[in-house]
């Protein structure tokens, strides 16, 4: 049972963005998913309340804010949504349960190193958890100068840099209803499914 952990200790960088969305493709192919929020916010515990009865089915996977425990056994694919801050023997538990790991990232200076200590504990992590680790940048036009300093950043840590997904109101209006960009008929949504396409071709190795 793959357990995808949405992760980056900053606030406000689009993990409840990225754990719907992955939620929302592992849905689209039949699985039975369930998306685990340990965010104060309950971002997506909320999306998921707002999600229409007609959409592929996600469950809510209801965790205490100072417990993580696994899922009921009938499910075959996890996506927990963590809050900023996380670290300590949360952190730890968390990782321990987890496949893979996302990392959303705003190309932002002060994004950039609020996050890296967090990723050399991640890459430290890796090495006794076997975790697979992907890093996505997030509100990025690759053709900035803060695009480059986020490439910059990244090719010196030895992790991969899944895709880049743009700034657009997509995201927005598909939230707001408790959808996703695989909930919707492609042609409205072409560009951004083409921006994806890195991600959901990692979330199934």
């Amino acid at each position: 049972m793959p357990i995808v952990v949405v992760a980056n200790p900053k606030g406000g960088v689009g993990k409840s963005t990225l754990s719907t969305h992955v939620a929302g493709y592992y849905a689209r192919q039949g699985h039975a998913v369930m998306l685990g929020d340990i965010d104060r916010q309950q971002s997506s515990a909320l999306w998921l309340r707002l999600r229409p009865p007609q959409a592929r089915p996600i469950r809510t996977w209801d965790i205490s804010h100072d417990l993580i425990a696994r899922p009921p056994r009938d499910t075959t694919h996890v996506v927990l949504d963590t809050p900023a801050g996380l670290h300590g023997w949360r952190f730890k538990d968390v990782l321990k349960m987890a496949d893979k790991v996302l990392v959303p990232l705003q190309p932002s200076i002060f994004d950039i190193y609020a996050t890296r200590a967090f990723l050399d504990e991640l890459l430290e992590s890796r090495r006794a958890e076997h975790l697979q680790i992907g890093l996505v940048g997030m509100r990025v036009d690759p053709r900035t100068i803060a695009a480059e300093q986020l490439q910059t950043f990244v090719s010196g840590l030895g992790l991969p840099v899944l895709t880049h997904l743009r700034d657009t109101q997509n995201y927005i209006h598909l939230a707001a209803r408790g959808l996703t960009l695989f909930d919707v008929a492609p042609g409205r949504v072409a560009k951004d499914l083409e921006q994806w396409q890195p991600v959901c071709q990692w979330l199934d190795r």
